[in-house]
């Protein structure tokens, strides 16, 4: 694996008798596994400085020649803010109990302005009683 571009350089060597050589800027930061003619690599903890294009190469046996693969991959590092999730989570829990506290200020208004007594008092049923005791008694 070659950098190409802005400062060339091998990033790792692996010959056929599955011995590497990594290169120092990338040590602790390269994985890689071999699968017969196929090799994965993972680079971590990308800096800014390893924007370049990656290509693969192979070298011809007794020859000095590199053959390079037709296409690199180019990749472009760019730093990015990380969020401190600790102060927006307190902001979080500080609007739901805000919106808590409205939500219950407003029932209580509402429940205030409504006569809520006249809707849980027991009403007497709205009956008729005659008494037609009396009027026995006077024909008695």
């Amino acid at each position: 694996l070659l950098k190409t571009h802005m400062q060339p350089e091998q990033v790792l060597y692996v010959s056929s008798q599955n011995t590497s050589t990594v290169s120092p800027a990338f040590a602790n930061r390269l994985e890689y596994s071999k699968e017969g003619e196929k090799i994965v690599i993972t680079l971590h903890n990308l800096w800014r400085n390893d924007s370049d294009i990656y290509v693969c190469a192979g070298v011809v046996k007794n020859s000095s020649f590199l053959s390079v693969s037709r296409s690199g991959t180019m990749m472009l590092i760019k730093e990015g803010e990380q969020a401190d999730c600790r102060k927006s989570s307190w902001l979080i829990y500080g609007l739901i109990i805000v919106v808590t506290l409205l939500f219950s200020v407003l029932m209580c208004c509402t429940l205030y302005r409504v006569d809520m007594k006249k809707y849980f008092q027991n009403k007497p049923p709205n009956t008729v009683y005659e008494d037609m005791s009396y009027s026995f008694r006077q024909n008695t």
